[in-house]
């Protein structure tokens, strides 16, 4: 044989048995998650948390390194630092955490930078061993600010300028920000900003850039410091507008840039210098592109990437378009990137090209491997970077060149290939992968087992799915080997791949489209060498959610109401929630919205009312939703053009005529002047419902033809209807009749229940079909049923023309399988539903044992109970119904027993609480279980008592007899006494005073008491409440003031004596006859002494007047007496004799009976000095003269 056969014949063994293994992993053994599972298997040692590989610490905090494993046995730990041995239990300052390697060090009295290194975390067991990233540990630093000292910086308007931060380098690098003395940020825009550097970069100055306070700060994240770098002083000047003198003073002392103000100038770019510049950057990290122009007017930076676009969905700009930023780069996103700064006057392009780089990432890291004894595997360690990584394995923490030889094991590059493992040759397998930018190190142990199936799938688990959807039953297991699954059926025969059924490799079975038939039990069987396992899970295939009439399009008037519909089926074993949403939100919270079962009203419709609304019919499997418009239109609206309902559609043909199918088309009628939006198809089956028309579809109303599904055996006639914002048409003329085949059943009767209505019955019920669902003559129903979880056969009847049939002799209270199949002369419909149905309840036949009653308090007690055995139940167990009834007051001996009272505990309760019960009174208890059936005995009647309570208030307070000296204080005995009176309290105490609370204790026999020396003109308060043995009551109150109340009493007494009355008539009589007489006296003239008073002293301004021209100018008031005989204000009159009211206050109507005024004979006015006389004397003037009779009289009335 030659060399080259011999080579090619190895080459393709060696093929083989790779395709082989590939085969192999593809079914690989998953190790499970499942805790339950792994308690019993043995592990090795998995890695679940480490620190990062770069840890930068506080120094004025303990280290922490991370370092924690799982397995089986449970792993120990050790630690290398720098690539030795580091003993952890040698140092004091080292604490490792229990059942753990995490390390903890001590850094109180210890310098951080003595433990700064490279620390490696091993976590062995019997099993292999695995091992942690390289952690090099730094310590964070925030250095301070090199010293420097900051010269002014003298600058001519316009010239571009650059200020220097050059922050201290830290670890990790700070952040830098630029602010004033007032510790404020600085403004930036595209004119002035900040390079990632820290540097403030100026495009040009204006004469507003003058300050001595720019200050760069650097803060250090790690360590939350702040460091402050000089501030920077920047003079901008204007040469052409100052003199050699000022310019003079300023260059002195300061660096001077640029000899003349800068005028407007094109760009040029300050950073990057140059035309082109090279950036490296790593894959997977954020690449960040700047650029800073020098130019007047400032130039705008856009940017651009050579031969491509920038990645949509990565990139971004920054300061001001200053910055590219792309986040997770790619390779793709190397090459040449644009950067373009514009003015008016020009423009300047730098060429940034970028470099990718990558550091070793995973295409596909190495997994776990459990095998079986003399099973082959692989573990793959596939890695990209640029440049390419090295790749390098280990076993249990060791160079693998370096372990002992496996002859089992073949190293191939990036793969290790195990073949014919052996029992005992686990172990953890460690793949490194390396360039100059970084490492990747991961584990993946290989675990050899020998391990009988298990199955982790729930047992019983019930998986519900809508008919005509995916179904996956699940059927997770483990095993080693790896266990083989076969699907069965209700028990039959196994499942293949087909057309309706699918079998995945991890177990799962799928069924595409899942029918009302697939419903049932499914059991999977996993089976591997050492054994099998089998598990148990039902699929129910659950009826659609369907909204029959969906709301339509509504045009209303404002204020008017609007309604949508929304009626929907559902599967009736699954729970609907309908919610209304309005333009895709919630409905407003207004009370205008009502929602009910199946519709939406909206009250007093606005405006902001239309919208689109969408009822939503959901369950927990499915939903289905339907939407319509709202308009709203002015009550009062006349709109110029008539809008009518349009004409009905004409010319009805059937084509394309089929067994279940036909194609219907027409011809449109007149709109009038509003769009038809959709055309309704009815249909009528004068087969089984003649003259009835049913809605059959609708289309838009742009289509004149409707392809129409049909069922067999109906006598079909269509006819069609437009609809347009006004409404329906009238029905268009009926097309020629269609006539399909009969058909067995394609549906069965819905609704089927099985509900006992006696203790030995089931009624098995169901709705009827129709004449269009019975799909040909002859319908009868086939009822079957047979008590669950026994052997029984199937026991079926058929009957025709009814909706239930009743099946007698069954036991109490069962559970029965109960179906309802459709079937006619063509045939039976599809394999019905099985429903659970029982069969009727009967009453409890045991009363509870054990009834105690536990008193709480004098209101409260608890009641305990035994339950009954389940057996005696006889039906679906309820609850228990607790009676209790007062018998008797124990303090009351003439109380009647009240009424029962009833509780009702649901469920398997067996204890309760009654609240709500009179103190001291003597109480009965009966407890009976009850079903759907009713109640069941009751337990004997058992009595308990209740214990005194506090009382109630007082049934009133008051007070009676009233006087100076003494009053009583009365109260009536409390309405419940729950218990025996012991006795009273009464306090009191004036109102709004400091006195204390005097209280009087009373006996229980007494209902009053007298209260003396109490203090006259004071307000008292007073406060009562009874007496038990377990305490006082509520308290009554009620207030008196004793003087007012004494004397009020008084005087209505005086006031209402006839003597008194006689008295004061009396004294009134006399007073009117004294100012008769003197009214008399007055009349008969003659000087009065006021007369001769004013003729010896008269006013020279004061003219006599004669009798007959009606004056009086020689009468004056009184008061010119004692007022140095000066007139008073108003007292002179105008010449034609009248006198106005608004001159004076004191007018002649104040002092006269009318508003005239009335004169004697003898010409003198009489009402001018009734009055006025007085009110003189109540001003304390004296004087003889008697007063007017009139105005006496006005005044005592």
């Amino acid at each position: 044989m030659s060399t080259m056969n011999w080579k090619r014949r190895f080459t393709l063994c060696e093929c083989a048995v790779m395709v082989l293994l590939l085969g192999h992993m593809t079914s690989a053994l998953e190790v499970p998650l499942d805790s339950k599972v792994l308690e019993g298997l043995p592990q090795p040692p998995t890695i679940t948390h480490q620190s990062p590989k770069d840890y930068i610490i506080d120094p004025r905090e303990n280290i922490v390194i991370h370092c924690e494993a799982k397995g089986n046995p449970h792993p120990s730990f050790s630690w290398t630092r720098n690539g030795t041995h580091f003993d952890v239990e040698k140092d004091h300052k080292v604490i490792t955490r229990s059942n753990s390697g995490t390390l903890v060090i001590d850094i109180s009295e210890e310098k951080a930078e003595a433990y700064e290194g490279v620390y490696q975390c091993m976590a062995r067991n019997e099993h292999g061993t695995a091992v942690s990233n390289n952690i090099v540990i730094r310590q964070s630093k925030s250095p301070l600010w090199s010293k420097e000292r900051n010269e002014p910086i003298t600058v001519q308007v316009g010239v571009s300028l650059i200020l220097h931060c050059r922050p201290p380098a830290g670890l990790p690098p700070p952040i830098i920000f630029w602010m004033d003395n007032n510790f404020q940020r600085l403004p930036q825009n595209s004119r002035v900003s900040q390079a990632l550097n820290g540097d403030l970069y100026f495009s040009n100055v204006l004469a507003e850039d003058t300050r001595n306070d720019y200050i760069c700060y650097a803060r250090f994240p790690h360590t939350q410091t702040i460091q402050q770098k000089q501030p920077i002083t920047v003079n901008v000047l204007n040469v052409d507008a100052m003199n050699e003198t000022v310019l003079a003073a300023y260059l002195n002392d300061t660096d001077f840039l640029g000899d003349r103000p800068a005028g407007e100038r094109k760009p040029s770019f300050m950073y990057p210098s140059g035309d082109s510049s090279t950036v490296s950057v790593l894959r997977g990290e954020t690449l960040e592109l700047e650029c800073f122009a020098d130019g007047l007017p400032t130039p705008e930076i856009s940017w651009t990437k050579a031969n491509g676009d920038l990645p949509n969905d990565r990139f971004s700009f920054h300061n001001f378009q200053k910055t590219l930023k792309i986040t997770e780069v790619m390779e793709a996103d190397g090459g040449d990137y644009h950067c373009l700064a514009r003015n008016r006057l020009g423009n300047a392009q730098h060429i940034i090209t970028v470099v990718v780089k990558a550091a070793p990432f995973w295409i596909s890291a190495p997994r776990n491997l459990v095998l079986a004894p003399k099973e082959m595997g692989m573990l793959i360690c596939h890695v990209g970077g640029n440049p390419k990584p090295t790749i390098t394995w280990l076993v249990n923490g060791v160079p693998i060149e370096n372990s002992h030889k496996d002859p089992s094991r073949k190293i191939e590059d990036n793969t290790i290939i195990l073949s014919d493992v052996q029992t005992g040759s686990s172990a953890v397998y460690q793949c490194n992968a390396s360039n100059e930018f970084g490492y990747l190190l991961a584990n993946a142990f290989v675990n050899v087992l020998a391990e009988p199936p298990r199955v982790l799938t729930p047992p019983n688990y019930v998986y519900q799915v809508i008919s005509n959807r995916q179904a996956m039953l699940d059927c997770a297991s483990f095993g080693s080997p790896i266990p083989k699954i076969t699907w069965f059926k209700d028990g039959q025969t196994a499942i293949v791949n087909g057309d309706s059924y699918i079998l995945h490799e991890n177990g799962t079975l799928q069924i595409n489209v899942a029918q009302p038939l697939n419903s049932g039990k499914y059991t999977c069987v996993a089976t591997n060498s050492l054994g099998n396992r089998e598990n148990h899970v039902y699929l129910e295939v659950k009826e659609p959610t369907r909204i029959l009439k969906q709301p339509e399009y509504k045009k209303v008037q404002r204020s008017s109401k609007a309604v949508f519909e929304c009626k929907v089926k559902h599967d009736p074993t699954l729970i609907p929630t309908m919610t209304w949403l309005k333009d895709n939100g919630e409905l407003p919270d207004d009370e205008r919205f009502v929602v009910d079962s199946d519709s939406l009203t909206i009250n007093d419709v606005t405006q902001e009312d239309e919208g689109t609304y969408t009822c939503i019919m959901n369950t927990t499997l499915d939903q289905d939703s339907a939407s319509a418009t709202l308009t709203v239109v002015e009550a009062t609206a006349a709109p110029p053009i008539i809008y009518e309902r349009p004409d009905p559609p004409r010319d009805l043909e059937l084509t394309d005529q089929k067994e279940r199918s036909v194609q219907l088309t027409w011809t449109p009628g007149d709109e009038h002047n509003s769009p038809v939006q959709s055309f309704l198809i009815q249909y009528e089956d004068s087969l089984h419902e003649q003259d009835v028309w049913n809605n059959m579809t609708e289309v838009p109303g742009t289509s004149t033809t409707a392809h129409l599904d049909l069922s067999p055996y109906v006598y079909y006639s269509f006819r069609v209807l437009a609809l347009n914002d006004v409404g329906l048409s009238e029905a268009s003329i009926p097309s020629n009749q269609y006539r399909t085949n009969p058909a067995s059943p394609d549906e069965n009767p819905s609704d089927v229940e099985g509900t006992g209505t006696e203790p030995d019955n089931m009624v098995i019920s169901w709705n009827e079909m129709t004449g269009l669902q019975s799909n040909g003559p002859g319908l009868q129903y086939k009822v079957s049923w047979r008590q669950k979880d026994t052997d029984e056969d199937w026991m079926s009847i058929i009957v025709a023309n009814v909706s239930e049939y009743v099946v007698t002799g069954t036991p109490t209270f069962v559970p029965y399988e109960v179906t309802v199949q459709a079937i006619n002369d063509y045939g039976s419909g599809p394999k019905p539903e099985v429903v659970l149905g029982y069969s009727g309840e009967d009453r409890p036949t045991m009363a509870p044992e054990s009834v105690k009653v536990l008193v709480q308090n004098s209101t409260v007690a608890e009641v305990h109970w035994e339950p009954i055995p389940p057996s005696t139940v006889k039906g679906k167990m309820l609850g228990y119904k607790v009676s209790y009834w007062k018998e008797k007051s124990l303090q009351k001996e003439d109380s009647k027993p009240e009424k029962p009272q009833e509780l009702t505990f649901s469920g398997n309760e067996t204890e309760g609480r009654l609240p709500d019960l009179q103190p001291y009174s003597q109480y009965s208890i009966n407890v009976r279980a009850f079903n759907g059936k009713g109640d069941g005995p009751p337990s004997t009647n058992q009595k308990f008592e209740t214990p005194e309570g506090v009382p109630g208030p007082p049934t009133f307070l008051r007070i009676t007899n009233p006087n100076l000296e003494s009053f009583t204080v009365e109260w009536g005995p409390p309405v419940d006494d729950n218990g025996r009176i012991t006795g009273y309290i009464l306090k009191y105490q004036p109102i709004n005073n400091t006195e204390e609370l005097k209280e009087m204790t009373l006996l229980a026999n007494e209902t009053s008491v007298i209260l003396e020396n109490l203090k006259y003109s004071t307000r008292y308060k007073f406060y009562l409440n009874a007496m038990t043995i377990k305490g006082s009551g509520p308290i009554v109150t009620t207030a008196i003031t004793i003087m007012d109340e004494a004397m009020t009493s008084r005087q209505v007494d005086i006031a209402t004596q006839g003597w008194f009355i006689g008295l004061m008539c009396a004294i009134a009589l006399l007073i009117l006859v004294l100012l008769i007489v003197c009214f008399i006296k007055r009349n008969k003239g003659g000087k009065y002494p006021v007369k001769e008073k004013e003729e010896a002293h008269q006013d020279p301004e004061i003219q006599p007047m004669k009798e007959d021209d009606g004056t009086f100018g020689e009468y004056r008031s009184l008061e010119s007496d004692t007022e140095d005989h000066k007139p008073l204000k108003g007292s002179r009159t105008p010449s034609n004799g009248t006198v106005k009211k608004d001159d004076s206050d004191d007018s002649l109507v104040d002092y006269g009976e009318g508003g005239d005024g009335q004169f004697n004979e003898d010409g003198s006015f009489i009402g001018q000095y009734s009055g006025k006389k007085e009110k003189d004397t109540a001003e304390g003037n004296e004087s003889s003269e008697a007063p007017s009779p009139v105005n006496a009289m006005n005044s005592f009335v």
